[in-house]
C-alpha cells in the first residue's frame, strides 16, 4: 500500500492578472523575489512567504521522496477560492487555478493527484466546474469550510455535496477565512485557535444542520488538520443533543452517530493527540496529512503515525494510505 498524503497545497509560479480577468476588484497575486522564492500579495500587503516547492514538482518529488511519501494530494491554497467575488468571476477564478494545478502535477501524475477549487457561493457553477476539472484529470475538489456566512448547511452547499456524491467526487474540507480581532491578531492565533473552531463548528453545522441526513452515504468527506477541536468535545455535543433538544437536536441522531460518515486528517504533531483522534473516530477514518509544503504542516511527513506505539502493524498501513485509497476511490 503506498504512503498517500492527502493534505497539500500547490501555488502557481505566476498566474494571469486576476482583476484584469474578472472585470472585479484586485485579487491575490505572486511578488516573485528569487528562482526560489516568493510572497503571495493580497493587494499591497504580504499574505504568504512561500518557497519553489509551491510550484516545483522536482522539488516536492525530492522531499516526498525523503520523508517516504508516494502519493500526495495536491490541493489549492485556500486564499484563492475567492468566495467574495461573483460567481461568473470566481467561476473565472477557479478554471485558471484548476488549469494551472495539471500542469503543475503533469510531470508525476501517479504521484501527484490535483483537487480542484469551485466557485462555491454559486452552486450551479460550482457543479459545473468540478464535472469539468474531473473530466480533466483533476481526482477531488477542495472547498473551504465556509462562504461568508452560510456554512455546510445552507442549502445551497448542500446541493454541491450531493452533487459531488453522485460524480463520485471526494471531498477535501479546509478552514479559511478566520476572524480577525485585536485578541486573534498577534501569535499567529487565527491559525492556532481560529482554524481548528472554524473546522469544529463546521462540522457541527453538517451534523445538527441535518446534512448527514440528507446526503448519501456514498459522500465521501475528509476534514483537514485532525477535524479541529471537534474530536475533543464530541461527549459536550452529544450531553448537549440529550440535553436540550429544543434548541439542538436537529438531527435525526447525536453527533456521535455520525462519525463513521466522514474522515479527517492525521496531522495533529503529538501522539496522545492521534490517540484521541484514532479512539473517537476510528482506525478507518483517520488519514495521513501534512499540510505541506508550508511551516505549520508536519515535516517528516508521516513522523506521529510511524512512530505512535499504540498502533497495531494493519492500523498503522491503514492511517499512512489504506484509508487514502478509499476515500480517493482508488483500487
Amino acid at each position: 500500500m503506498p504512503v498517500i498524503d492527502v493534505h497539500t497545497h500547490y501555488v502557481p509560479r505566476a498566474w494571469p492578472d486576476l482583476g484584469a480577468e474578472t472585470g472585479e476588484a484586485a485579487k491575490p497575486w505572486l511578488r516573485i523575489e528569487s528562482e526560489r522564492d516568493a510572497t503571495i500579495m493580497l493587494g499591497s500587503g504580504e499574505f504568504r512567504r512561500i518557497r519553489h516547492e509551491s510550484w516545483d514538482a522536482g522539488a516536492r518529488l525530492s522531499e516526498m521522496d525523503a520523508d517516504g511519501v508516494d502519493v500526495q494530494v495536491v490541493s489549492p491554497t485556500p486564499v484563492f477560492f475567492s468566495y467574495g467575488a461573483s460567481g461568473p468571476a470566481a467561476a473565472k477564478i477557479a478554471r485558471i487555478f484548476n488549469d494551472l494545478a495539471l500542469e503543475i502535477c503533469a510531470p508525476a501524475p501517479a504521484r501527484f493527484l490535483p483537487f480542484c477549487q469551485v466557485p462555491l457561493q454559486d452552486p450551479d457553477l460550482a457543479c459545473a466546474e468540478v464535472e469539468r476539472c474531473l473530466a480533466a484529470g483533476h481526482r477531488g475538489v477542495e472547498i473551504g469550510n465556509h462562504v461568508g456566512d452560510r456554512d455546510l448547511d445552507d442549502a445551497g452547499i448542500v446541493t454541491f455535496l450531493q452533487h459531488c456524491a453522485s460524480v463520485g467526487a471526494p471531498v477535501f474540507v479546509h478552514p479559511w477565512d478566520m476572524p480577525g480581532s485585536p485578541r486573534l491578531n498577534r501569535w499567529m492565533a487565527q491559525w492556532l485557535t481560529g482554524m481548528p473552531a472554524e473546522t469544529h463548528l463546521s462540522i457541527l453545522a453538517l451534523v445538527l444542520g441535518g446534512v448527514l441526513d440528507k446526503v448519501p452515504r456514498s459522500l465521501r468527506l475528509c476534514f483537514a488538520h485532525g477535524g479541529g477541536s471537534f474530536p475533543y468535545w464530541v461527549g459536550r455535543m452529544d450531553n448537549a443533543w440529550h440535553g436540550r433538544p429544543d434548541v439542538i437536536a436537529t438531527s435525526e441522531h447525536p453527533p456521535s452517530h455520525y462519525l463513521d460518515r466522514f474522515s479527517v486528517d492525521s496531522v495533529v504533531f503529538s501522539e496522545p493527540a492521534l490517540r484521541l483522534l484514532v479512539d473517537t473516530m476510528g482506525p478507518d477514518h483517520v488519514l495521513l496529512g501534512s499540510d505541506y509544503p508550508y511551516p505549520l504542516g508536519e515535516r517528516p511527513v508521516g513522523k506521529v503515525v510511524r512512530e505512535a506505539g499504540f498502533l497495531g502493524e494493519d492500523d498503522r498501513a491503514r492511517l499512512l494510505g489504506g484509508n487514502a485509497a478509499a476515500f480517493l476511490g482508488l483500487s
